[in-house]
């Protein structure tokens, strides 16, 4: 997709109103000018054709004018012999170009004033009107008939001014019968595209314009956000619709042209936000697999290779301020503007520049008028002059120190305060804060409050955002029932999905109910199929080891991407790691105890990876123990704790089965691996729920 320009040389910073170019899956680029623009784009569709492959090629200016230009011109109605009139004519340089001598060129061939308005150069052109009112000409239509059909779009009549795309349309149609003629292209509508290897098309940014904003990123300029949001948009179509879009039947594009899509914006815009919200590469299916002669796996090393292994897989959006609150960041954040943007004082009082102080106590003059926010003085205090300057007002020009209003007896026209104030006092430096362009926040961060303060503050308002993270919880087992249903004989209640879904909601997750599904494999399957389809990740408690019922590792075993981590850990043995139709699955023990210290410890680390978070280890503080244990080398510990007059308490019973522990405890003390004595009094690591994010 291409942008065009009718303007001069650009520079060779990246700017806005200039030519960006963009090839489907890449970023977009910068020229500065048409010359090295068409240069880039024949060596780019030179290195595509050469490679085997065809090209559609989409320049944002019409193809052709209303009807009866062309045969007023070259005694015809064919739009590609006018391409050609216009390459013959136009000269075109860095520094200049003859655009609106050729417009007046034209103008002056009708009766009247022509078609043609709009001078862009200070010298008058002959037959060129300034302004379009001045026009008599009633020999030509005003509009295509795309242009009449497409809201928003502009007379190709007109050569400049705000919105004008004639100039862009007179520069850019000698490209393109230079692009045509070089490379056998097929020039749509006008001619079949069959097989040649190029397709120049029309297109318009506008026509999705909805979704370029939505798909617009921080800081991005807006043209390049236009070619890179449009060429996904086309690159993402169904072929049926794509074709259906190029097969135009109004009479009257053969000799106008016509806008790729027009007429189907909804099925455009759909296109846009399917490219726009692409998820990142899948999870490879040997993504759990343990190292060769690992049986047992120590807890760091699990750790380890959950965060070597896996990646985000939630897509990206662009959301305004008010809609990100708790959103996780898919790109940094940089400040547009500088904090504060001009040099500012920090107090109420009175302004002055500094080296202009007499010696001894100042009596200074005041000047007419005052500084207040938002309200610049707009002048000069003089050397030797103060000036009444309120909190937050930029500095004045002649203003570099202020000294607070308490400080300061007023007199007629005059003020005085004590010397020693010193230079640059009570104010505050443009940029001090944050200066323009610095990154103010790295991705990966969950956004808070204070951030949306800061991001505003910095001029920002759309961020690129990951979309919520869906994790799917299912309980499996006969014996469950859920909570108050009737019980019978040998059944329990269901206490792990609904501990599962607040923890996982807690986390700033979206939990998904996929319900209790009983010991068969049938169900369990579609139950599995139905939240890989619904939610990014599952979590399945129960019937994650190797027994005849445990049908979660049975089936993904099946499936050919399942290992079954007997974790270095108590409580909580087995974990059944795996991918079910591309969603990873945590298949956590049964035993509620071990469901929710394996949650915490695997489970919701990993959960934040896979949501963009980046791996965040839980955060826990050395606490005298009230307590003593003799511990037994080999696994790591996790008991149920709680703070009381600044020592950590354990629950009474280490029992996997008494839930009532899970209500008392407030966090978890962690033991390390190796033996370890611990008596009343000695520091153990302490790690309280919100140290796990929940």
């Amino acid at each position: 997709m291409v942008d065009w320009s009718g303007g001069n040389d650009r520079g060779a910073k990246p700017k806005a109103d200039a030519i960006w170019t963009c090839v489907a899956g890449e970023a977009a680029v910068y020229h500065r000018n048409r010359n090295s623009a068409e240069d880039w784009l024949r060596t780019r569709i030179g290195e595509e054709i050469d490679a085997g492959r065809r090209v559609l090629a989409g320049f944002d200016f019409p193809f052709g004018y209303p009807n009866g230009l062309a045969r007023a011109l070259v005694g015809k109605d064919d739009p590609l012999t006018l391409w050609q009139w216009f390459a013959d004519r136009i000269e075109d340089d860095p520094k200049g170009n003859n655009r609106f001598d050729v417009a007046g060129r034209i103008n002056r061939l009708f009766d009247g004033t022509g078609p043609f308005w709009g001078n862009g150069l200070k010298r008058d052109v002959a037959g060129l009107p300034r302004k379009g009112r001045a026009r008599d000409c009633d020999a030509l239509p005003e509009w295509r008939l795309a242009e009449a059909r497409a809201r928003g779009a502009f007379s190709c009549w007109q050569m400049a001014g705000a919105g004008s795309v004639g100039g862009q349309m007179m520069m850019g149609l000698p490209v393109l019968w230079r692009l045509r003629e070089a490379f056998g292209a097929a020039a749509w509508p006008f001619e079949p595209l069959d097989d040649a290897p190029l397709a120049l098309v029309e297109v318009w940014p506008s026509l999705i314009r909805k979704a370029v904003a939505e798909g617009q990123r921080e800081g991005e300029i807006k043209d390049a956000a236009q070619v890179r949001v449009l060429v996904a948009a086309i690159a993402a179509l169904d072929p049926d619709v794509l074709a259906e879009m190029l097969a135009v039947e109004e009479p009257q594009a053969r000799e106008e042209g016509w806008i790729f899509g027009l007429g189907y914006e909804p099925a455009f815009e759909a296109a846009a936000r399917q490219a726009l919200a692409l998820k990142p590469p899948a999870l490879k299916d040997d993504c759990f697999a343990l190292p060769p002669g690992v049986d047992w796996a120590p807890v760091d090393d699990a750790l380890a290779l959950l965060e070597n292994r896996l990646s985000p897989v939630t897509a990206t959006e662009v959301l305004p301020l008010e809609a990100v609150l708790g959103r996780t960041l898919a790109a940094p954040v940089v400040a547009k503007r500088s904090n504060p943007p001009l040099p500012n004082t920090a107090v109420d009082g009175y302004g002055f520049a500094h080296s202009s102080l007499p010696e001894g106590d100042p009596v200074l003059p005041l000047v007419a008028g005052r500084a207040a926010a938002g309200i610049r003085f707009d002048g000069t205090v003089p050397p030797g002059h103060a000036i009444r300057i309120l909190t937050g007002a930029a500095l004045p020009e002649g203003v570099d120190t202020v000294v607070l209003q308490e400080d300061v007896q007023l007199g007629a026209g005059e003020v005085a305060f004590r010397a020693g104030v010193r230079a640059g006092a009570n104010t505050r430096c443009a940029g001090e804060d944050v200066e323009a362009g610095q990154e103010i926040l790295a991705e990966g961060r969950v956004l808070t409050a204070p951030d949306l303060a800061l991001i505003a503050a910095t001029g920002g308002a759309g961020v690129t955002v990951r979309k919520p993270l869906k994790v799917a919880v299912v309980s499996t087992g006969d014996e469950l029932v859920d909570p108050g249903q009737p019980a019978g004989p040998g059944q329990i209640f269901d206490a792990n999905r609904p501990m599962l879904l607040a923890l996982i909601e807690r986390a700033g997750h979206v939990p998904v109910d996929m319900g209790r599904v009983p010991d068969n494999r049938a169900s369990l399957r579609a139950t599995l199929d139905e939240a890989a389809r619904t939610a990014d990740a599952i979590l399945t408690s129960g019937g994650a080891s190797a027994g005849d019922e445990d049908h979660v590792s049975a089936l993904l075993g099946q499936a050919g991407a399942m290992a079954l981590w007997r974790m270095a850990l108590k409580p909580g043995r087995p974990l059944a790691l795996g991918l079910w139709n591309g969603a990873p699955v945590f298949g956590l023990p049964g035993n509620p105890v071990a469901a929710m210290v394996t949650a915490c410890v695997f489970g919701l680390p990993a959960l934040g990876l896979l949501a963009g978070r980046g791996w965040r280890k839980p955060q826990g503080f050395q606490v005298p123990a009230a307590f003593a244990k003799r511990k037994k080398p080999g696994r790591r510990e996790y008991l149920r704790a709680r703070i009381r007059d600044g020592r950590v308490e354990v629950f009474k019973s280490e029992g996997s089965g008494r839930v009532s522990g899970l209500s008392w405890a407030e966090g978890l003390v962690e033991l390390p691996d190796g033996a370890l004595v611990v008596e009343p009094g000695d520091p153990v690591t302490y790690i309280p729920w919100s140290g796990f994010g929940i």
